[in-house]
């Protein structure tokens, strides 16, 4: 392509809103186009070409693992999302809308539901199964606050795919077939990229594994071992049980006065012991479906912080939030001082499981400026969950060295659904033994548009963008400096027509501009190399630059078209 002849808008102005590289450099370099600054974009020639790229990698590997493209319908019927449950709990982030005969709908953010229902439609027997569908299509969440551009805008380009088998076993395995294809599909693009531990969110299911694009800006926090292969979302990270080498506090169980001890710190402080034989009790209201709501008190150890979505999925609600000291009051609960053993009526208590046969423990007596001591919780039969948030430092569960923390962007998740779905949605199918059964499901997503922004996160340096050998707009960038030199525009539209001839994307910078700017839009744009031909021409050398760490070889201009075979073709 020339660029003359190309709508490539680039600019030297950041946007005021971005703050991320990727948001910067893909406005800047004329890649998308912002619409009303409400997180939607218009993607433009150069960006549309990479999405393109990126897509076909996605697809190339999909299709050579027996998955079958389909295209469902961005517009849902609410009744759908109504019968699998997930109408109220997803939330304000599905856009619901009436058509003009006051029937619901949404615009899709995922098609769980859309899928069962083609499924359900067409497929009756254990003959036909199992089954991978997917599309690549658009989606839409109307996120409150969307920021960062492709990182989290409202509408996306997602790869959703769907598995349905006769048996969990089959499932799994399909499970496991497709982390292997979507690491072939991040290798490819050339990313580096950690498989994490995750949890299931709003789609639901029994397990799931997120593919994490490793980048400073990322918003995910994971928790992984650099020993060993374990890595974890936050939201999700487990560890080795945590010990503590101080001793514990010896006492026989009594009420204590503690005055002016409401903090873990204070309560540390006043009675010389590690915060590890505290008892840190943390009220939270869940929400759940029509307005329903239950107050609950989490209790951990003291030296650990609560993990919000785990407490959130021990209680199996859509959302916790806090509760303001009044509404403590009223319900005969002491902040400051709150006990997991005195406890009103129609509150919820969740222990953390490392309390499990725990003793020698100090906890509030739910009565102002006293504590318990010498609590003991053994041979105590609770509602015991994994709530704590995993912390640096702490040990890995899988080899016993240290953890730590890292950024990640989620770019795919793929989930072991079951029958959770299939048997809302009445998806069955008849076995051997002509006996109907629900279908057992997978699903596995991917954030096509999201990757472009990661692609970027990853590689990029002050002067714009570092594309990836698949992902780049094209493949070379051919420049002539001086379009008045007959010499040098001669060499170039040799290359460009030659290479063209031998398959390379090729992009010409014919234009009548300064070589300044135009070795600036090169490193805006960030194609991986370049030709660039000027006065050295007349001594009979080019240049081939590779784009990342902009490394220059001087090379005889009868010689860069093999050059160029040997290291592109």
């Amino acid at each position: 392509m020339r660029f003359s002849r190309l709508l490539i808008p680039t600019t030297k102005e950041t946007p005021n809103d971005a703050t991320l590289a990727s948001h910067i450099y893909l406005i800047r370099g004329g890649f998308i186009q912002s619409v009303g600054g409400s997180g939607l974009y218009n993607f433009l020639p150069l960006g549309k070409k990479v999405l393109d790229k990126v897509r076909a990698v996605v697809k190339d590997e999909l299709d050579k693992a027996n998955c079958q493209e389909v295209s469902l319908s961005f517009v849902t019927p609410a009744s759908l999302w109504k019968e699998s449950g997930r109408f109220e709990k997803y939330g304000k982030e599905l856009l619901r809308f009436k058509d003009r005969k006051n029937n619901d709908f949404i615009l899709g953010p995922t098609h769980e539901e859309m899928m069962v229902n083609l499924v359900k439609q067409t497929v009756k027997s254990y003959k036909q199964l199992p089954l991978n569908l997917y599309q690549i299509n658009l989606k839409f969440r109307d996120e409150i606050r969307p920021r960062f551009g492709l990182m989290r805008g409202r509408e996306f380009l997602m790869k959703d795919g769907y598995s349905f088998h006769t048996s969990t076993e089959d499932m799994e395995r399909e499970f496991t077939f497709m982390e292997e294809t979507y690491k072939k599909i991040f290798r490819r693009l050339g990313l580096d990229f950690r498989v994490v531990e995750a949890d299931s969110g709003a789609i639901g299911g029994s397990g799931s594994k997120e593919f994490m694009v490793l980048a400073d800006s990322g918003e995910d926090t994971i928790v992984v071992c650099d020993a060993c292969d374990y890595g974890a979302n936050i939201e999700a990270a487990v560890r080795k049980e945590k010990t503590c080498d101080e001793e514990a506090p010896e006492a026989v169980f009594a009420k204590f006065h503690t005055p002016n001890t409401k903090t873990i710190d204070e309560l540390s402080e006043f009675f010389h012991v590690n915060p590890f034989y505290l008892v840190k009790t943390v009220a939270k209201k869940a929400l759940y479906d029509e307005g329903e709501s239950k107050i609950v008190l989490f209790a951990l150890r003291g030296s650990d912080d609560l993990q919000e979505v785990k407490a959130s999925n021990a209680v199996q609600a859509n959302e916790l939030v806090d509760v303001s000291e009044e509404e403590l009051t009223k319900l005969g609960l002491v902040a400051g001082y709150m006990s997991p053993t005195i406890v009103p009526e129609n509150v919820i208590v969740v222990l953390d499981n490392e309390l499990k046969e725990a003793s020698s423990m100090i906890c509030g007596a739910n009565e102002e400026e006293y504590h318990l001591i010498g609590n003991s919780f053994k041979g105590v039969e609770a509602n015991y969950h994994d709530v704590i948030s995993v912390q640096e430092g702490d040990l890995c569960v899988c080899c016993g060295e240290p953890l730590r923390y890292t950024k990640g962007i989620e770019a795919g998740h793929i989930f072991q659904l079951g029958t959770q779905y299939s048997e809302a949605l009445g998806a069955n199918f008849l076995d051997e033994n002509g006996k109907s059964k629900p279908m057992v499901m997978g699903t596995y997503g991917i954030g096509v548009s999201r990757l472009l922004a990661a692609i970027i996160e990853q590689n990029h340096d002050d002067k714009g963008c570092i594309w990836t050998k698949a992902s780049a707009p094209f493949d070379l960038h051919i420049i002539i400096s001086n379009i008045k030199d007959e010499k040098q525009v001669a060499l170039g539209e040799e290359l460009y027509e030659s290479l063209k001839a031998k398959g390379l994307d090729v992009l010409l910078d014919d234009r009548k501009e300064r070589f300044g700017s135009k070795i600036k839009d090169y490193e805006l744009l960030g194609v991986p190399h370049a030709v660039i031909i000027g006065k050295k021409l007349q001594d009979g050398t080019v240049e081939f630059v590779t784009r990342k760490e902009i490394v220059k070889e001087s090379v005889l201009a009868e010689n860069i078209m093999n050059l160029v075979e040997e290291r592109m073709l």
